[in-house]
């Protein structure tokens, strides 16, 4: 061996490891333990098997009940609330967002959600943390009536800061055939019916964040008298999930279609299940929406159509329903909780473009 190649090797016992490139596999393994109980809880008789294997195993036989089973799937983030999690160091309510960004897209074609994965993206894998968050996506689960079989954490030194992480979600539904819900079922006359959002839920967040702390200055403990919380409080409150009581709903009163009120807004959202020849009108003056949405509008300048198409605006879900079942459906969503409201309906088409028009201001 030469002189120089001498020079360029390694010393015994301080060559390249996993764990020197910033890979910590004890604390991931720590992390799985600290989960598994979370875990556990979110599960369904068809689970078969635990936490630990390469795969998730689900008894398909209990689709034997179905005479044509549609699986329907459905995969989703959280989006830029994560930095609110990490900011206010609370881990385990972001989890209900990523279920509820998921399972909510599933039931809108009327699917049942069966289970669901999770990949949780880290720059430095805390145990702790990390349990915290799979801890809010095993109770999120257990809200939809999903189980939780497995996940991945990743742990990705110098792309992501030792604080940083990202996650996202995959969810599996089934729906009989014959009972799937879309356009095709909506008619002129039908009642579109909103259910009411927790909040921001877990959309239009770089927006949120751009006003509130580039533009306005303000810090996630100032206390908000509007919100009756602080800021960060607001900020994180999880979104609502409605799996359940869209199922419910499909049980107790004929529905034609739902459609989940995510990035894009009310208006764009809803036209995704409007047929070609018909037309949904929306009367904002039927709601008032929470008090954070005006804040972000008034503190950034904020154009109304801009928020429309950006945020929720206080409706997370949308049934259309026919006439004749709307004092059941509203009695249902009642009964399970759920503040609804006859918001508009579905007429013609006729001249007009748009699929749905937002119409008069709203209440308050």
């Amino acid at each position: 061996m030469s002189a120089e190649s001498s020079e360029r090797a390694p010393h015994a016992g301080t060559g390249a490891s996993y764990a020197s490139a910033g890979v910590d596999i004890e604390a991931g393994d720590h992390a799985v333990e600290l989960m598994k109980k979370w875990v556990k809880k979110a599960t369904r008789p068809e689970v078969v098997g635990g936490l630990g294997g390469f795969a998730g195993l689900f008894d398909a036989s209990a689709l034997k009940r179905y005479e044509r089973p549609l699986l329907a799937s459905a995969t989703d983030g959280v989006g830029t609330k994560v930095d609110i999690a990490r900011r206010m160091g609370v881990y385990d309510t972001i989890g209900h967002d990523l279920v509820g960004m998921v399972v909510d897209d599933l039931v809108v074609c009327g699917a049942e959600p069966l289970f669901m994965t999770d990949y949780i993206c880290v720059g430095k894998v805390h145990p702790e943390r990390v349990a915290a968050i799979v801890k809010g996506i095993a109770e999120g689960c257990v809200l939809a009536g999903c189980a939780l079989v497995g996940g991945e954490t990743a742990e990705h030194p110098g792309l992501l800061g030792a604080d940083e992480f990202d996650v996202a979600g995959a969810g599996t539904g089934v729906v009989e055939a014959d009972r799937v819900l879309g356009a095709d079922r909506i008619r002129t006359g039908d009642a579109v019916i909103a259910m009411a959002s927790s909040g921001l839920h877990s959309n239009g967040y770089s927006l949120v964040r751009h006003v509130l702390f580039d533009r306005a200055g303000w810090e996630l403990d100032r206390e908000v008298p509007e919100f009756g919380r602080t800021l960060g409080e607001e900020l994180l409150e999880p979104t609502r999930i409605y799996s359940l009581d869209c199922l419910a709903l499909t049980r107790t009163a004929e529905v034609h279609a739902f459609s989940h009120i995510t990035g894009g807004g009310l208006a764009n959202n809803l036209a995704r299940v409007i047929p070609d020849h018909l037309r949904a009108t929306v009367d904002r003056s039927t709601w008032t929406p929470g008090a954070v949405f005006d804040t972000v509008g008034r503190l950034g300048g904020v154009e109304r159509l801009e928020l429309e198409k950006t945020l929720n605006m206080g409706v997370g879900m949308v049934a259309v329903v026919p006439q004749e079942s709307v004092d059941v459906a509203l009695t249902a969503l009642a009964d399970r909780g759920v503040d609804a409201w006859v918001a508009g309906g579905i007429t013609d088409r006729g001249d007009h473009t748009e699929a749905v028009a937002l119409t008069g201001d709203y209440a308050g």
